[in-house]
Parts: C-alpha cells; structure tokens; sequence
C-alpha cells in the first residue's frame, strides 16, 4: 500500500498545523504506518464551544505516545481518523475564552495534556475543553511547563487511581532514572510514600536529593536479587520485566505498568464495548494469572487529561521546583519530521520540543 500525503493548502486561514495522512492510491482507506511522514498544512483557526478555551501554542511536546499513534499500536485504546494533527502535550497563552467558562481568562499561561479524543498540539491554535488545562507553575518557561502535563499526569494517575496508595508504603520503581521517574519520584513524596528507584549510576546523587529512600544501580545490584515485600510497583521497562517485578510485591501488593499491555480491568474501568473487553482480557490474560497465582493484583495505566489533578501537579512542581528536563534541541514547526526521528531514535537528553 502506497502512502500519499495531504498537500499544503496555501491560504491565510488562521493556522498552520502538522498533519498524518496515510492512504491507499485507489480506495483512501486510511492506514497506519511506521514511516515518519508529517505535512505542513494552512487551516482556519479553530472556533470554540461555551465550555472550551482557545490557547495559542508556545511550546508542544513530542513524545513517544506519537509514535505509537502513527504506527497504530494504540488504536484499540482511541482510534484516529486521518488527517491527523499529532501530539497532545502543549504550553501556551488563552487568546479566547468560551461564555461558560470559569476560572480562566485571556493571558492565561495554561498547559494541558488534551483529551483522547481530540489530540492536535502541533499547531499554532488548540481549542480544549476547560477541563483538561490548568495554570503554568509561576516562573516556568514554555519548554520547560510543556514537559509536565503528560508525564505528571501518568505518574498522579498511577499512584493514586491504579495503586491507590496510601502514606508511608513503598513503591518501587524500575528504571525510574528517567524523564519519568523526575515526575514521578516528586509525586510520591508530596503524596508520602516510600521511594525505591532502580536506574544508571550518573542519576543516583539527583534522585537522593528529591527524597528516594533507596536507590540501585542496576549494572551493579538486581533488585529482585535484594528486595521483598513491596506494596507497590510502577513499571516503566515492559513485560520482559514483569516476572522480576512480581516476585519483589508483598501478597496483596499491585503493580501498574505503563508499558506492558491493557487488561480486562482496564477495559472495565475505561468502560470499553464488549469486544475490547474481551480482546483486552484475552491480550492481559497471562499478566492478570501470573499475579492472581501469587495473590497480586496487575494494572495497566494510559493517562487521560485532568485539570484538577494537572492543577495539583502544579503546585508540588512550585513547592519543589521541578524542571524536567529538555533536549536542547528544539525544532519549529516545519522540522516535525525530525522532531520525531529523533524521539524514535532515542539517547535524548531531555523532551523533545517544537516551540512555536
């Protein structure tokens, strides 16, 4: 199947936005693929409901989500039609506000993670419902606040919906010495849990200086090796790690996985059709036995955007004042392409941005 690309409408509508249009010379059925393949294109600015907020776009995050959405590995979670504008992570300034909405005006710096359903931050204008933004930390650059939504997010949802976990237990957290893990370990400590992190040796000092009570180097020490009697477990690395990180849970203890796979929980919970339950069930099977067997419980995590909670996140980001970091490569617009081929790359230092 051919790929043929939507082409740029050369207008002055009001904004420019990356688009993904994958189809088929004869049929244009729409297609997912594993090509990196993003067209410019000019389009009207968009017009908002009573209850949403237009932002104009500083900064947009690119993320690995953005991948697994042009490859389709996520679509039984939220299919897209296509053309598609990319990414869901953005910072920027509330131009227009709807009749209904409350608690914002225009100037606002906000950030958002959008809802599922209408994704686009790789544009000049965004219009999202109130309830996905909340104010930027005080003092915070575009880059900087952009880097926050998504991974906050996941990291609040993880330990508090997934885990439910209550002050003074442990979490775990394998490989945690990354962009997540500098959310995440911040989270657990305003939240009053106990932090163990596993990741690389240059990590080590900054993670004991965000509060961990425990951290191993894993070229040096293996954590099911020298662990027991875990509450909880946040995993980051995939099912080849699952194994490792059931035995180190107490009985009764829960692990949520960012990265291994939905489950009938999952589906029950996100209240999914009778077919994704049941193809989420069959696909989380051997996860969900391998836990029930040693009398644990497995969960599985795709962040959804939150207002609320993104407006909790910003106020231990102030109290702490934590910068995630970003790639000091920073693209425009027009190099989305390479913005992704570097995230799919990997060895970055930091998120990835397009500042607009």
């Amino acid at each position: 199947m051919k790929k043929s690309k939507r082409d740029s409408i050369k207008t002055n509508f009001g904004q420019r936005e990356v688009l993904y249009e994958s189809s088929s010379d004869q049929k244009l059925f729409k297609s997912y693929s594993k090509a990196i393949n993003t067209t410019l294109s000019d389009i009207p600015k968009p017009q908002i409901s009573d209850s949403e907020v237009l932002i104009q776009v500083k900064a947009a995050a690119v993320n690995p989500v953005d991948l697994l959405i042009l490859t389709g590995s996520v679509k039984l979670i939220q299919d897209y039609p296509m053309p598609l504008t990319l990414s869901n992570e953005c910072a920027g300034i509330i131009e227009q506000v709807g009749s209904k909405v409350s608690g914002f005006q225009k100037g606002d710096r906000v950030y958002t993670r959008l809802p599922l359903n209408k994704i686009g931050t790789f544009a000049e204008y965004v219009a999202v419902e109130q309830d996905a933004v909340a104010k930027m930390p005080a003092g915070y650059d575009f880059n900087t606040a952009a880097a926050i939504p998504l991974t906050g997010l996941t990291a609040y949802q993880a330990i508090v919906e997934e885990l439910e976990a209550k002050p003074v237990e442990t979490v775990l957290i394998p490989g945690g010495s990354g962009s997540f893990g500098q959310m995440a370990v911040p989270i657990a400590k305003a939240l009053g849990l106990q932090v163990i992190v596993t990741g690389n040796a240059r990590a080590k000092e900054r993670f004991f200086a965000m509060g961990v009570e425990r951290y191993l180097d894993y070229k040096t020490e293996n954590y099911w090796e020298v662990l027991s009697d875990v509450d909880y477990v946040i995993d980051t690395l995939g099912p080849d790690e699952f194994e490792h990180e059931l035995v180190v849970l107490k009985k009764g203890g829960r692990l949520v996985s960012l990265r291994t796979g939905p489950n009938k929980a999952f589906a029950l919970r996100h209240q999914f059709g009778t077919l994704k339950k049941q193809m989420f069930a069959l696909a989380g099977s051997k996860f969900d036995k391998a836990a029930q067997k040693q009398g644990k419980e497995y969960r599985f995590v795709f962040v959804r955007s939150n207002g609320a909670q993104l407006q909790k996140i910003t106020g231990i980001v102030e109290k702490q004042q934590i910068k995630p970091a970003v790639d000091p490569r920073i693209f425009s617009l027009e190099q989305a392409n390479e913005a992704l081929q570097l995230v799919a790359k990997g060895q970055l230092n930091g998120k990835v941005m397009i500042q607009l």
